[in-house]
């Protein structure tokens, strides 16, 4: 969104970003224009399904800036539903980047790690998903979103997995406008030795487990393989003791949190970047930025990774949670330095094709002036 502001301004357009001061990260000012209260806490479930401080301010600042348009993202894990009656006579346009608007833990992913194939509402809490204590406050948010969500004029979905949730969940007319990434001067020639990257959160739904565990499998056919873990998360401790366990910590790093400058630094020498995650990813931004970067990918073949990673030209993609075919797939990657060039050259160029902020900003505006002109 920062950088959706910050191209809509070079073109000469007033444009403001509205967030609340929850963040998981923090990385020196605040640069919201306007804010408003959030938390990170034990009483986040209340504040998502209703949260007055949002209300109270968004109104303020839409009296006061008066926008021609309104453009929103992910305001359901913060700002609430409660928001969306303010925006009825504004032109308005919801841009979904996550799947909270279907699914209240944002994954689609049943405590067993199987796909969910059902509608959000009661089953959320007969599948396990939901604890008795956070039924009643996430049923009403889900109510509230339903009930005014028609207040959008716009929706628009980050990847075809994403618009064919919502369609199933009874939104009609979703398009799809895939994420840009920022470009960025390729890598340089790989060097031995052979390195996997990964580059997310540490929890339990990206994988990073059945990584570790084909990582270990890896180490017999290229016993001199390197393994770097960028990211934080709650699993963090029990990862450090599965690396224990499968005696591979002398051929792992883990870094912790980096900056994504120094990230991409970092991971100039990889051969290639894994995306193992078992829950939908609604889109996969580091495996775009790792296709830019010049980095062959291998990620889970599930939500919007399918759609971006060009199985066998760009990158190889995998059942998810299948250990010996991710193990294969790495082996394929890493015993080839040609085929892990050839990939990387081919995911760039794929991504400097379809992952251009310039064109995204485009597409953008042509969809505020279509708003523009249905409200006259």
């Amino acid at each position: 969104m920062l950088a959706l502001r910050d191209g809509l301004r070079r073109r000469g357009h007033d444009v403001r970003i509205f967030a609340s001061n929850a963040r998981l990260v923090q990385e020196g000012d605040i640069l919201a224009d306007y804010q408003c209260i959030g938390i990170l806490s034990r009483f986040l479930t209340l504040l998502q399904t209703a949260n007055p401080w949002a209300y109270w301010k968004l109104r303020k600042v839409l009296h006061e800036f008066r926008p021609d348009v309104v453009h929103s993202r992910t305001f359901l894990t913060q700002l609430s539903p409660l928001i969306l009656p303010l925006l009825k006579n504004i032109p308005s346009m919801y841009h979904v980047e996550i799947l909270r608007p279907v699914c209240p833990i944002n994954s689609k992913v049943l405590p067993d790690r199987s796909i969910c194939r059902f509608r959000a509402g009661i089953a959320c809490y007969h599948h396990g998903c939901l604890p008795l204590r956070s039924l009643l406050p996430q049923m009403l948010a889900l109510w509230l979103w339903r009930k005014w969500r028609g207040n959008f004029d716009r929706f628009i979905a980050i990847s075809h997995s994403v618009r064919q949730y919502l369609l199933d969940d009874g939104i009609e007319s979703v398009e799809t406008i895939w994420e840009p990434v920022s470009a960025r001067p390729p890598r340089p020639s790989l060097l031995s030795p052979p390195t996997v990257a990964f580059a997310g959160r540490l929890v339990w739904e990206k994988g990073v487990d059945v990584l570790l565990k084909s990582f270990k499998k890896l180490l017999i056919y290229i016993p001199e393989a390197r393994l770097i873990l960028v990211g934080e998360g709650k699993q963090r401790s029990s990862l450090i003791k599965l690396i224990s366990d499968l005696r591979i910590s002398s051929h792992v790093t883990m870094t912790g949190y980096l900056p994504r400058s120094e990230m991409e630094i970092l991971f100039d020498s990889a051969w290639v970047q894994v995306v193992p995650s078992i829950w939908v990813e609604a889109f996969g931004c580091v495996t775009a930025e790792a296709m830019i970067r010049g980095t062959a990918v291998v990620a889970s073949r599930i939500g919007g990774l399918a759609e971006i990673v060009q199985h066998g030209k760009t990158g190889l993609l995998v059942p998810p949670k299948d250990v010996d075919a991710l193990t294969g797939a790495l082996n394929q990657i890493l015993q080839n330095r040609e085929l892990a060039e050839q990939m990387g050259r081919e995911g760039r160029k794929y991504a400097l094709k379809h992952f251009n902020y310039e064109e995204f900003l485009d597409k953008i505006l042509l969809l505020y002036e279509s708003m523009l002109s249905k409200k006259k």
